[in-house]
């Protein structure tokens, strides 16, 4: 087994150019996990985030979306999420956008596979411009956090909030049925997810509200987040009513956010 070269930011291109020649070359999925273990921890240093682009490493690491095993798709994930710190490689790993929603989509619910899938959406979604190739994974985005533990809830909110600031997101996410979102709005739930919750509602009424009436109840289904909000909303205002005495002060500022909008 060929040695794999220790992950620092000492790593100079030479030593990054084995790594990914040698993860081409091989098929055994330990070593597979070392050295993409070896390239994620060098690329937390920006100045390798470059140096493995130029070297072609994102579509090495990026090909590994496909393999069948779960441990090396993971850690590709990680290794193309620290890589996503760099505007220039986001541009070329939002061609995988797709593969890691399959992903996020067939892993077992909570497993680690989809919470480094989430993680790289986070990522990838923090500006608009991929939007877009995530809009249509709404439905399965909130099937994750009516279903999904609360680390799951965190990275998926995370992914929400993100998508929810853009308009054109805002349809997608009111005709989505979630009957169990006004369970997030509780003072006994964990503040991390609470505050991402009103954080994501008060995204949605914004752009509802600077849509200027063109949005039709007859639209939206009895259990839609639209109805939830918006229509049927005494539960939810009642939800929030009883938020002003939390004792987190982000949590009430975004509470007095949603009811004066």
């Amino acid at each position: 087994m060929e040695e794999i070269p220790p992950s620092s930011q000492s790593m100079d291109a030479d030593a990054l150019q084995k790594l990914i020649h040698l993860l081409k070359a091989t098929d055994d999925p330990l070593i597979q996990e070392q050295a993409l273990i070896t390239l994620s921890n060098s690329a937390a240093f920006s100045v390798n985030q470059d140096i493995i682009r130029n070297l072609d490493g994102l579509s090495v690491i990026g090909g590994m979306l496909l393999d069948s095993v779960p441990t090396v798709k993971e850690k590709a994930l990680n290794a193309l999420n620290n890589l996503s710190m760099n505007i220039k490689n986001q541009e070329e790993i939002q061609v995988y956008i797709m593969e890691v929603c399959k992903n996020i989509e067939s892993a077992p619910l909570n497993s680690d596979l989809q919470l480094a899938g989430l993680r790289l959406l986070t990522n990838m979604s923090v500006t608009n411009d991929y939007h877009y190739k995530m809009i249509n994974k709404i439905p399965c985005f909130l099937h994750l956090l009516s279903e999904g533990s609360e680390r799951t809830q965190i990275q998926v909110l995370k992914v929400l909030v993100n998508l929810s600031a853009n308009p054109i997101t805002t349809r997608n996410f009111l005709k989505a049925q979630v009957p169990s979102l006004l369970l997030l709005f509780d003072n006994c739930i964990n503040t991390d997810i609470l505050l991402r919750a009103l954080v994501f509602a008060a995204n949605l009424k914004k752009n509802m509200n600077n849509e200027d009436g063109s949005m039709r109840e007859d639209e939206y289904s009895e259990d839609s987040v639209f109805s939830i909000l918006c229509k049927d909303s005494t539960a939810f205002a009642q939800k929030l009513a009883s938020l002003l005495h939390h004792p987190d002060t982000d949590v009430k500022e975004q509470v007095v956010r949603l009811l004066t909008q």
